[in-house]
């Protein structure tokens, strides 16, 4: 039997940890470690995954082997397709266990809840001490989000935590304490429409798939061919340098018109001046902080204006770092959530894309064939019809989940649930982001060219937004009446006769009587 010393330290990393500084790498030595990397069934199929988001995740998980590899450390890769796959987690650590009997495992926390939950019975189910490390990439622990959040259970605002992050970092702030630029939050200020003449943002880098990359399409067109997307077309960074190239893009090239037109959509141009780095960052291969350092530094240096900057430094250590809080703090209870008693099914169309709504069959066609849609398609648009039209929340959780390459369910659910479909009841959001086609209309170019008319209210041919959002507001109202952010709403409507407000039933009942279900194999 081999001594103690002669016993490897065994460090698991998962798809979403693929970080050289790593807390589970710090401090080990290459001699006296192996790390073990799985692609296993268990997460390819718990739901069915976007084509691209699985050829993204084992490219970028096989690159960074050959990394680890290269540097000199001991890779135990598991491929799919090996002999003995356990296909799980838990199964694959214990065959490692078996093969190489560490004297420990060390283990950075899992992102997801399901997986932290098979983390934990790993010290009782292996012959070794198993240790489960804080993964410190993010700024906020899930310990200090907790302390943040007790006492606040009813309302937990993201702008008070944001406004924390930024004293904690320092990120725009000066050295009299105040907010760099003079304020907090300079989101009134993006909100800028696409001007008629149109948007002409550079293109984002590409990145054209390496034989490594080849191989895994191979693999996930043979084994997953079943699964929502497209793989016509993969130009998704899988490596930190590949990763970094496209931060230096969007920081060089597109950060300046991020802010006013982050709320923008145009049809047919999937990017604008958004960063498309979310990907990247939620596989490790991005800093989060050294991206806001470098857009401060920007904006410290008279290149990019504050409103563009605060904008994207707020999406990360705002809005992600809450999220992951919100999420930790709410679960598991939040994959249940309902609090709009939601029953109506997901609708074909957003598998298919084959509906006459032209800003929906857009942004379906996007997360198709790009697995993306930037934030405003995927809340006011695509949320935002599920919301109205009362989707079923664990089915609208399920297709994000799916057909989105920067989904993880500790991201994906707290957006969905709570911010898109209120469902937690208005724990994480002040109100229902509910919205008429007018909405639409004012923030994209999509009404133009519609089957529907957005300027008709009801009837035949008018926009289905229209009719929808009252309908919501109507059977909804002994709920949100007696929000302050929502009550004046019904003023309007308890002014509207009984004609008209029986119109706008009639015409979104016919509406939603008219959709087809999509039924559960297209995700599961």
């Amino acid at each position: 039997m081999p001594s103690e010393k002669d016993q490897p330290i065994l460090v698991p990393i998962l798809g979403d940890q693929l970080t050289r500084t790593l807390a589970s790498l710090r401090g080990r030595t290459k001699d006296d470690t192996v790390v073990l990397m799985m692609e296993v069934m268990d997460e390819a199929t718990y739901v069915k995954h976007h084509k691209q988001k699985i050829v993204l995740i084992f490219s970028a998980m096989r690159h960074f082997a050959a990394e680890l590899e290269d540097a000199g450390w001991t890779v135990d890769y598991v491929r799919l397709d090996d002999d003995g796959n356990a296909g799980s987690f838990t199964g694959e650590v214990a065959r490692a266990v078996e093969e190489h009997d560490p004297r420990a495992i060390h283990v950075v926390e899992a992102g997801e809840w399901r997986v932290q939950q098979q983390m934990e019975e790993w010290a009782d189910k292996f012959d070794c001490e198993v240790e489960i490390l804080p993964d410190d990439r993010f700024v906020c622990p899930i310990a200090e989000f907790r302390e943040w959040a007790d006492g606040r259970e009813a309302h937990l605002t993201m702008e008070s935590f944001y406004r924390d992050m930024r004293r904690k970092t320092g990120l725009l702030m000066n050295e009299d304490g105040k907010p760099a630029g003079g304020d907090w939050n300079f989101d009134k200020d993006n909100r800028e429409p696409p001007p008629k003449d149109g948007l002409d943002p550079p293109p984002r880098p590409t990145f054209e798939p390496d034989d490594i990359t080849r191989e895994v399409i191979e693999l996930v067109e043979d084994r997953f061919g079943d699964h929502f997307g497209s793989l016509e077309s993969f130009e998704w960074p899988v490596t930190r340098d590949q990763a970094e190239k496209a931060a230096d893009a969007f920081l060089s090239e597109r950060l300046e018109k991020f802010g006013p037109y982050e709320d923008a959509m145009v049809h047919g141009q999937d990017d604008l001046y958004h960063s498309i780095l979310s990907t990247s960052l939620n596989l490790g291969l991005l800093d989060p902080i050294d991206l806001c350092e470098r857009a401060e530094k920007l904006y410290r240096d008279g290149k990019a204006p504050i409103n563009s900057v605060e904008g994207f430094v707020r999406q990360i250590i705002g809005w992600r770092e809450y999220i992951r809080g919100f999420y930790w703090y709410h679960m598991p209870h939040l994959q249940k959530a309902n609090a709009l008693n939601a029953q109506r099914g997901l609708p074909e169309f957003f598998w298919t894309g084959e509906t006459d709504m032209r800003c929906l069959a857009d942004c379906i066609r996007s997360t198709r064939d790009n697995a993306h849609a930037h934030h405003i398609q995927r809340l006011m648009v695509l949320g935002n019809f599920c919301l109205l039209a009362g989707i079923d929340p664990s089915e609208v959780q399920d297709w994000y989940l799916v057909v989105y390459a920067d989904a993880y369910e500790w991201v994906e659910l707290p957006n969905v649930a709570a911010m898109i479909l209120y469902a937690d009841g208005g724990k994480l959001a002040t109100k229902p982001y509910a919205a008429s086609g007018n909405y639409i209309n004012k923030m994209s170019d999509y009404c133009k060219e519609c089957t529907y008319s957005v300027s008709k209210k009801t009837g035949e041919g008018s926009c289905p937004f229209n009719s929808l959002y009252w309908h919501f507001m109507d059977r909804h109202r002994d709920r949100l009446e007696s929000n302050h952010r929502v009550g004046r709403v019904y003023a309007t409507w308890d002014r509207m006769g009984d004609e008209k407000k029986d119109a706008y039933r009639d015409t979104a009942q016919a509406f939603l009587d008219g959709l087809t279900p999509a039924g559960p194999d297209y995700a599961r």
